[in-house]
């Protein structure tokens, strides 16, 4: 499974200009990738003040993503600012060239950053399938939230992806917690964050990044990178990985309350 991570600054509040600059980028990973990671709110940046911003599900944003997962024949995911039956969301998405697309909102909204006072919280994580791999796509801040993460029921997903603007304020915390995540779940992971600067003062520094099942570092990005860099995970590493050490069975038993 080859993932592209495309790590690169974002255009605050224009989403004509985002959408262009996207499809270039993964123009060119046709034929050279099976799915591309996308920055959190890749077409307006962290917007938490703008609702008109907002798009439906049938919306120009999601129109272009289903074209381009046809047109480059990869799949997709990320997130942007949606708007349905009077809500909006901080929408996570994985489109498949099929047309086909999963919906995952935001779970935890960053109150101290004025999100929660914008966006509805999500209810429900999404487990992806495509290709025969299975993926389980986060939103920046629900990197902190370990439950949330959760492998449970003998592995649910094989791949954690995570979409992040995660400013460079607090990175070292990004940094620690990813490849703590993919510990506790035996998992491999793949995580985006943008680069550049936004409207509201702070500045990304990217740390884009992916591990295997043995923590090793499969690909990285310099301080502040503007790129794409792809990765071929080893699926069948991972079911080894798991059946060799099935730590999975020792976890504590818990129900989350929503």
């Amino acid at each position: 499974m080859r993932v592209a991570l495309l790590q690169y600054p974002i255009v605050w509040g224009d989403i004509n200009e985002n959408l262009r600059l996207t499809e270039q980028r993964l123009a060119a990973l046709a034929g050279k990738a099976d799915m591309a990671l996308l920055p959190e709110m890749f077409t307006t940046g962290f917007c938490v003040d703008e609702p008109h911003l907002a798009e439906p599900p049938d919306g120009r944003t999601m129109a272009a993503l289903r074209s381009w997962a046809s047109k480059y024949d990869l799949a997709i995911a990320g997130s942007c600012i949606a708007t349905e039956n009077g809500q909006l969301f901080n929408r996570g998405f994985f489109v498949r060239p099929d047309g086909n697309a999963d919906f995952m909102d935001k779970r935890h909204l960053y109150a101290h950053g004025g999100e929660a006072g914008l966006f509805t919280a999500g209810e429900q994580r999404v487990v992806s399938e495509y290709k025969g791999v299975r993926f389980c796509l986060l939103i920046c801040y629900d990197l902190r939230f370990p439950v949330w993460s959760r492998n449970r029921s003998g592995h649910d997903y094989d791949v954690l992806l995570y979409s992040a603007n995660w400013p460079d304020v607090r990175i070292k915390y990004w940094d620690a917690l990813l490849p703590a995540r993919a510990i506790e779940n035996q998992c491999l992971l793949c995580a985006v964050n943008r680069v550049g600067a936004d409207n509201l003062g702070l500045s990304y520094p990217g740390h884009s990044v992916a591990f295997d099942t043995q923590l090793n570092c499969l690909t990285s990005f310099e301080e502040g990178e503007a790129g794409t860099q792809i990765v071929d995970l080893d699926i069948e590493a991972l079911r080894h990985f798991r059946e060799r050490s099935p730590l999975w069975k020792d976890n504590d038993s818990f129900e989350l309350h929503l």
